[in-house]
């Protein structure tokens, strides 16, 4: 028989062998042609007499694979190098009483700190379903080992993925989740940043570009912690493992000098990788990749690439100032600030008897150095309003798939509040702001409240640092366009200097601007906090007493003001609907140009265009084609009427004028 059949029996395929990329099949009925091949030659070609001789070979025979069995049984269950190695970096870094593997625990169970760990694999089923069950015979044994790894991969579904990733955000105290396994299915779109800044490449990818992508579920803003690391694994004796060292320090010179990776660059050390790493080839790609440049053409075409990311990074910061301006102009305009609306819920939560919003003692909790605030669970009170469930269901936190929405409830606790964002990510805290839907129905409390001329039956009654008595008559002026839509409201504060009606020669006057802007100042400063005392009983029966004086004596005087006010709101709504419909013109010019230009340059050049499309890309064509004069057309309408509507929308259409409290401010001396 000659030497070359059995040439695979004989001298197995190395790595690097195209042998070894035969398909299993076909290789096991190979070697097994070959072995039943090689057992008839030698049984056919022996002696009589050297039967002796062939049972000693094949008893020699045995014992060696009984050998080979029982070291291959021996390592069937322990961790390859990489495994171990993780193994180790957890228990320095992560679970410090982690015994070694293969070894119980003794004692009480090992404790975990606050650390977290993302563990990016390839998508291979084999590879993840063995790191997993590894990590979690490492693992055993320690606290709440069953609820410490979780993982992500393509076949995770969209609700089961956004529990995983709200579990990996969520504080370390509370959640027990510390690995996080996730395959490439989970390298776009998922942030886990919150709490983790450390990630590992169980398996290197070839493209810089799927590192980059890795790297960026940490690596990214509001990432709290000052340094994120990155690690992957390197085997000295692994040829492959070389090139692939060689790879991650190209793409971080790469994106050293050029500030980001090109996707020039990605195809170009893709298409150098894509057969594959042959040990004969090793120090070339190595060396190759360690060299690369760019030929001029694609080089240039690379600087494009980046010029263009560059413009886009430019007009991104732009439109960061841009939104800056808009937002210190809306809180100018609005003039929101957190205490007062903070105090406002309050008030409102007091109006049915509830408990304020309360200040949480000790630490900043959750709230990432802000201060927290514990609110009331008005849902539980006795003869509760049913309908605030729902409300109060934007306070606790995300609800599980399997949890029915009753025990959800029962068992979730309304999480504190903040009133500035943190900055991070998390479901610790809510952030309540003028939009949240908690807000808007306790603040609902005061909108809701209408009040007629000879119906004002609110009265206050303060101490200002002052020796002036003082009166203020609070109006509310609201502003309303088509279909009472609410354009603008705002509180007209009138105040006055109050005197004894048996010393008034006159009706109260209104003060003049300075005086007035001194005594809402007064009026602040003494509803920001809490009083020592209150004036004599026999001070508030007087007020009380002249109070509907009062009013009557400043009622006239609040619709002049009201008036000037809403002047300058209403010359501030046209402009503002001007100013939005100019820019929608704008815009609207704009994408109609580039349609026309489009639809030019394919008409112009449709028949040479077309010679190269087969059937369905020439039907695409005609298809997007069509639909470009349409849009045409649809843009003609959009700019004879949506700037107009815009304009007539802030167009107000009615006023309205209404007092809503009386507030004395009596002096502390007196």
């Amino acid at each position: 028989m000659p030497d070359d059949e059995h040439q695979l029996f004989l001298v197995p395929p190395a790595a690097d062998d195209e042998r070894g990329e035969q398909d299993p099949e076909l290789a096991e009925v190979e070697e097994e042609a070959q072995i039943e091949a090689i057992t008839e030659a030698a049984e056919s070609g022996a002696a009589p007499d050297a039967d002796v001789e062939h049972a000693e070979l094949w008893r020699r025979e045995q014992a060696l694979l009984d050998h080979m069995q029982a070291i291959a049984e021996q390592a069937r269950h322990v961790p390859d190098a990489k495994t171990l190695r993780f193994i180790d970096w957890m228990r320095e870094k992560m679970c410090p009483e982690l015994p070694p593997f293969g070894r119980p625990p003794q004692g009480r169970p090992p404790r975990w700190n606050d650390r977290r760990v993302l563990v990016f694999t390839e998508n291979r089923e084999g590879t993840k379903r063995y790191l997993r069950n590894i990590l979690e015979q490492a693992i055993t044994g320690t606290d709440r080992a069953d609820e410490r790894i979780e993982v992500i991969d393509g076949l995770t579904q969209g609700a089961r993925r956004k529990e995983v990733q709200r579990r990996f955000n969520a504080d370390p105290a509370v959640d027990p989740l510390r690995i996080l396994l996730a395959t490439d299915a989970a390298r776009e779109g998922l942030n886990f940043q919150a709490h983790c800044a450390d990630l590992f490449h169980f398996d290197l990818p070839w493209n810089p570009g799927r590192i980059e992508q890795r790297n960026g579920r940490i690596d990214r803003k509001l990432q709290p912690a000052a340094e994120v690391r990155c690690h992957y694994f390197v085997l000295p004796q692994r040829e492959e493992d070389k090139v692939l060292e060689v790879l991650v320090r190209k793409t971080e010179t790469i994106k050293r000098e050029l500030g980001s990776l090109s996707k020039v660059i990605d195809d170009d050390v893709e298409r150098r990788l894509r057969g594959g790493i042959r040990h004969r080839d090793a120090d070339r790609l190595k060396h190759a990749i360690e060299k690369a440049d760019l030929d001029e053409v694609r080089r240039q075409i690379t600087e494009e690439e980046l010029e263009a990311a560059r413009d886009r990074r430019d007009d991104l910061t732009e439109q960061v100032e841009r939104c800056r301006g808009l937002l210190e102009r809306s809180r100018t305009w609005v003039g929101f600030e957190a205490a007062p609306f903070r105090d406002a819920l309050s008030c409102a939560l007091e109006l049915p008897g509830a408990e304020p919003l309360a200040r949480d003692s000790g630490g900043n909790g959750g709230g990432q150095g802000r201060a927290t605030w514990s609110f009331p669970a008005l849902d539980r009170r006795t003869g509760a309003d049913p309908t605030w469930a729902a409300t109060l269901d934007t306070l606790r936190p995300p609800r599980r798939r399997d949890q029915k929405l009753a025990d959800w409830r029962r068992e979730a606790p309304i999480r504190p509040v903040v009133f500035e964002d943190a900055g991070v990510l998390g479901d610790d805290t809510v952030h309540l702001h003028l939009e949240q839907r908690v807000a808007q129905r306790l603040l609902a409390r005061f909108r809701a409240q209408g009040f007629v001329h000879h119906d004002l039956s609110r009265a206050c009654l303060a101490q200002a640092r002052d020796s002036i008595p003082r009166v203020v008559l609070l109006g509310r002026l609201c502003l309303y366009g088509r279909r009472a839509e609410r354009l603008h409201e705002e509180i007209v504060p009138l105040a006055a200097r109050w005197v004894e009606p048996a010393r008034r020669s006159d009706p109260l006057r209104a003060y003049a601007r300075e005086a007035e802007t001194r005594t809402l100042q007064l009026l602040e400063q003494s509803l920001a906090g809490r009083p020592e005392w209150m004036p004599h009983e026999v001070i508030q029966a007087k007020l009380l007493a002249v109070a509907p004086r009062d009013i009557e004596e400043l009622l006239p005087q609040l619709e002049p003001r009201a008036d000037e006010i809403a002047d300058l709101a209403t010359r501030r709504l046209r402009e503002r609907g001007e100013r939005e419909a100019g820019d929608l013109e704008e815009t609207l010019r704009r994408q109609r140009e580039r349609i026309v230009e489009e639809l030019d340059r394919h008409e112009g050049r449709y028949a040479q265009i077309t010679l190269d499309f087969d059937d369905d890309e020439r039907r695409q064509l005609q298809t997007n084609m069509r639909y470009w004069r349409t849009r045409l057309d649809q843009f003609d309408r959009d700019l004879e009427q949506e700037p107009a509507r815009i304009r007539a929308f802030y167009e107000v259409q009615a006023k309205r004028v209404e007092p809503v409290g009386l507030v004395y401010l009596w002096p502390e001396t007196n």
